[in-house]
């Protein structure tokens, strides 16, 4: 039944992930039909994650992730984010009202995310570094699923390409809502405003959290410049075929994730951690310096870039929430400023990339080396 419960959670998180990168799925076209720059489309990117940071501050601050119901607060997130990004069609005559339809699916994800992270745990909280590996897996697959409808060439214009994202929200939804929560679920009996951040006072809980703060300055700038880097690899390349390629690079996270989980069963969470961060920075420094070998050489370090830049971040949920009760609250705030610090990563690279091209790669090397700095007392660590 635990194994059923995970893999029902797993696949509404890969459903209700794909509201996050549905617009960047449809850039190309948008750039042209709306006249948008670089610039702006990291503005549309940093509004989501904008949305996303005031949504689990709510959750976190308030106590309400520990409070209702895991499960409804999912189901009725994935409606509103359904709503949201369906809603970016009806905007399309203004700037500044795309820029809300994606700051509403961001504060929509903070109920899908932390909250599903907190479902998982609740049907088996003693495997949690693997049930969070498919789980963040399968939301960087999710992720990347807008290239894929695009890819495959299922639906002919952009707006079914959202249309079509947030009917696989509301499928989510369906499937979290028969679920229901798991038997370990706690909730508290009332709101204690600031329970989430007495958790930074857990060493821990601590090392964990800057870690992650290091990761997530390097995941979600590489996540929004993937096809950049992919139109860049491949210049001559036909359209559907770069889709399909950009899909590769968050399939390739998506299995990083995966094994991660696997693989913390015998080696632990922490070194897991330390070695994705490790290999992530590798890439961020290499990626930039082989862009004169053999093309396939150049995609398969992509690839593995892919792999690496997001196996942590299960991991970084494992460990925190180990470390501490009230996970719903504590993974929130986390998540929360984690996401902050992408919109300063992103915004810097959407303004860098015309300038820098693959070298802005170097501008997200420094996230990973400090999230090593911070988490590497965690080598011996397991969740």
């Amino acid at each position: 039944m635990f194994r059923y419960a995970v893999a029902i959670i797993v696949l509404a998180e890969l459903f209700g992930g794909a509201l996050w990168f549905s617009m960047n799925a449809v850039a190309d076209t948008l750039r042209v039909t709306w006249a948008l720059t670089d610039v702006d489309m990291g503005h549309l990117t940093s509004s989501v994650q904008l949305g996303f940071i005031m949504g689990t501050l709510l959750l976190a601050l308030s106590g309400l992730a520990d409070r209702y119901s895991a499960s409804r607060v999912f189901v009725l997130s994935a409606l509103a984010g359904s709503l949201a990004n369906a809603m970016l069609v009806v905007m399309e005559s203004t700037f500044t009202g795309a820029l809300l339809s994606r700051f509403a699916t961001g504060v929509a994800l903070a109920g899908i995310y932390p909250i599903g992270m907190k479902l998982v745990i609740s049907w088996v909280p003693d495997k949690a570094g693997h049930a969070l590996g498919w789980l963040v897996g399968m939301l960087a697959l999710g992720t990347g699923l807008p290239h894929l409808i695009r890819g495959i060439g299922v639906v002919p214009t952009w707006q079914d390409v959202m249309y079509v994202t947030s009917v696989l929200v509301m499928i989510a939804a369906m499937l979290v809502w028969w679920l229901g929560d798991g038997p370990h679920l706690t909730n508290k009996p009332r709101l204690r405003w600031g329970d989430a951040l007495r958790a930074f006072r857990v060493p821990q809980f601590c090392a964990a959290a800057f870690g992650y703060f290091g990761h997530m300055w390097e995941l979600y700038a590489f996540w929004m410049l993937v096809p950049l880097l992919v139109a860049q690899w491949g210049r001559d390349m036909d359209q559907q075929y770069a889709y399909l390629a950009t899909f590769c690079v968050f399939m390739a996270g998506g299995i990083g994730c995966i094994l991660g989980g696997i693989l913390s069963h015998c080696w632990g969470s922490g070194k897991i951690a330390i070695i994705a961060l490790a290999g992530s920075a590798l890439l961020c420094l290499v990626y930039p310096l082989a862009q004169y070998l053999p093309l396939t050489i150049v995609f398969v370090l992509l690839l593995v870039w892919g792999f690496f830049v997001v196996a942590d971040s299960p991991q970084f949920s494992a460990l925190a929430a180990s470390s501490v009760d009230g996970i719903g609250s504590a993974l929130a705030i986390m998540n929360s400023i984690g996401f902050a610090i992408t919109i300063i990563s992103i915004e810097l690279s959407a303004l860098l990339w015309d300038a820098t091209s693959v070298f802005v790669a170097w501008l997200l090397l420094p996230g990973p080396l400090l999230g090593l700095v911070a988490i590497r007392r965690l080598w011996q660590v397991k969740s």
